[in-house]
């Protein structure tokens, strides 16, 4: 019988005590009333617009809006014969390349309708420049900026630090591009790991970052070497930006509303802020009893019209459940099990036609990702692959269980490779005065042990089961490009494979993956195999988002943010490279990772 955890005195403090603000702001806020009047749909983009499932409960599904929502926000839009234009508040994005191709390709499926779309900033960066740049006007406050310093990759290297530390990171890997342990065995890049980031940052900066301008300011007709000057100079005030061409219009924000409301020379139109946003349900928080109701997950009855299933795999792959802090920002983790039991559950639901794997993971464990990859090989629906931000490694190796896979240009894949260590103790545990005493039988007993270095009988054992992995990713990797109808011989791929990592762009010019394009393109992909008349699918969200009070009950809490907490997470800087750490926490039951090198992140 399952054990229930009960919920500890300082969550139980944190969820109660932000009950009466939220009571407070829904008894401020009355329901709007239908307008026949013509508006402006206004949406906010801010943060890293996270891909995974929100939570079914009203109250803290109703306090997060995924990747998604956002999307389909934008969508709605455009077919609301109410909205007459789309104004976007773009706000420090922290988000992917890929992700950003995806919202450039919805803004743009906005305006095919005819209507214009507004991009506001109080100052931008370069994502959320590039963003803004998909609409018809951008603005800017007097005091506002536009920074474009480039593309830049940072690695910071823990070598140094475990010394001091008295740890020693003890990793070994195939394939000489595979540089998800460099941080922890070297003080610097090795030539191949930085190769393989100069391929990366060099596309980027060419076709994601200059084209990109390019095409977005047409009427401007200029150069790379304009671009590139421009670039160079980095940070361009407001009256700057405009001067060159880099915005359109400089206003405070109401200001700018204003003018846009001129632009639409319309009687009478309002801004509809927060356009399309999902309500929480009317509930009497007087009664004390009302929180229950809150946190109950939504009961919704699951139509019998035909369906695509989309199963989200997002973040780290580990073996198990999988999981989340339930009040952290984090993505969480697919697990193996999670993941398994939602692609069985797509299987047998008769109104699904078709699967669609959306990945945005850099990968982790190996037994985990062949456990998914096995079961989607086993699929008689078909199956095509989304790739987001990332899809590398263990990303990449679920992937390519589908017969078709899609990518975005800025998506980070490939990375076929294997790595596999641990970090050892025993020096910190000598220096503080632990001593250990072992008594072994077996020549390799401590292969498992994090307290020494292997011995080079024990590595010998890791590198041939290393190998063993290692050649099943490349014979997998070529059954399932065949699959897909790509010829390439085991030679070919080994010069892509090694760890080499590619952006979408490179991958789907090298074969990697089939396909440039965006979720819904994925979608309709499926569809057309499944032979599916119907325009619009309903889609079937898998796994489900877990409520508050399961995930607080869920016993596999050792899955739960190990190391990084919501208030280290807030430290500028930090909690960067303490999410490093905490991904080898994750996975320190593995000793075979599939991993893509460091953490893939590219400002």
């Amino acid at each position: 019988m399952k054990s229930i955890r009960p919920l500890t005195a300082a969550a139980l403090a944190v969820l109660f005590a932000t009950l009466p603000a939220l009571a407070a702001d829904k008894k401020g806020k009355k329901k709007s009333k239908d307008d026949a009047a013509p508006v402006v749909a206004h949406i906010k983009l801010s943060g890293s617009l996270d891909e995974a499932p929100t939570p079914s409960d009203p109250l803290f599904g109703s306090l997060t809006e995924n990747f998604k929502a956002k999307l389909d926000r934008i969508a709605k839009a455009k077919k609301d014969a109410n909205v007459k234009a789309l104004l976007l508040e773009i706000e420090d994005l922290s988000i992917g390349w890929g992700k950003m191709d995806e919202l450039r390709n919805a803004i743009a499926d906005f305006r095919a309708s005819g209507k214009k779309a507004y991009a506001y900033m109080e100052s931008a960066t370069g994502k959320d420049y590039l963003v803004a740049l998909a609409c018809d006007v951008v603005g800017l406050p007097e005091s506002g900026e536009v920074m474009l310093p480039g593309v830049r990759a940072e690695v910071m290297f823990f070598k140094d630090l475990l010394e001091k530390l008295h740890l020693q990171a003890d990793f070994l890997q195939m394939g000489d591009y595979k540089g998800a342990a460099e941080p922890f065995t070297r003080s610097s890049m090795s030539p191949q790991f930085r190769q393989q980031f100069e391929t990366v940052i060099n596309d980027f900066f060419e076709k994601g970052y200059v084209e990109t301008i390019i095409q977005s300011r047409p009427e401007k007709k200029w150069t790379t070497e304009q671009v590139k000057e421009i670039i160079d100079v980095g940070l361009h005030g407001a009256k700057k930006a405009a001067e060159i061409g880099l915005i359109d219009r400089i206003a405070y924000e109401k200001d700018f509303e204003e003018a846009l409301k001129a632009d639409l020379k319309l009687e009478k139109v309002e801004v509809a802020r927060n356009y399309g946003k999902a309500k929480t349900d009317d509930v009497d928080l007087s009664n004390p009893f009302a929180i229950f109701k809150l946190l109950q997950p939504s009961k919704k009855e699951e139509s019998k019209n035909a369906k695509v299933a989309v199963i989200y795999a997002v973040g780290e792959i580990v073996t198990g459940k999988g999981g989340g802090n339930p009040f952290s920002d984090d993505s969480g983790m697919v697990g193996s099990a999670t993941t398994i039991e939602a692609i069985r559950q797509a299987e047998k639901d008769e109104t699904v036609k078709a699967i669609v794997l959306r990945v945005d993971s850099p990968g982790g464990s190996a037994l985990a990702s062949d456990l998914i990859w096995n079961e989607l090989v086993k699929c008689k629906k078909p199956v095509v692959a989304s790739m987001g931000d990332v899809a590398a490694s263990g990303g990449y190796y679920i992937s390519m269980a589908c017969p078709k896979i899609y990518a975005e240009p800025g998506t980070l894949t490939g990375s076929i490779g294997v790595v596999g260590g641990k970090v050892c103790t025993g020096g910190l545990t000598d220096w503080v005065g632990l001593k250990t005493e072992v008594i072994s039988r077996g020549k390799n007993s401590g292969i498992l042990s994090g307290e020494r270095p292997w011995t080079d009988s024990e590595r010998k054992v890791m590198l041939a089961m290393m190998q063993e992995v290692y050649d099943q990713f490349l014979d997998k990797t070529l059954a399932g490009r065949k699959k897909a109808g790509v010829t390439m011989t085991k030679d070919d791929l080994l010069k892509l494979a090694g760890g080499r990592i590619w952006t979408g762009r490179q991958a789907k010019e090298k074969g990697l993956v089939d396909e440039l394009g965006t979720l819904k393109d994925a979608v309709a992909a499926a569809q057309k195999m499944a032979g599916v008349e119907d325009k619009d699918l309903e889609w079937l969200v898998l796994p489900k988002a877990k409520s508050i009070l399961d995930r607080f009950f869920d016993n596999d809490t050792d899955a739960k943010s190990p190391v990084t907490g919501r208030l280290l997470r807030e430290v500028p800087g930090l909690g960067e490279h303490m999410r490093t750490v905490e991904g080898l926490l994750r996975l320190r039951n593995d000793r075979v990772w599939l991993m893509a090198p460091y953490k893939l992140e590219v400002k």
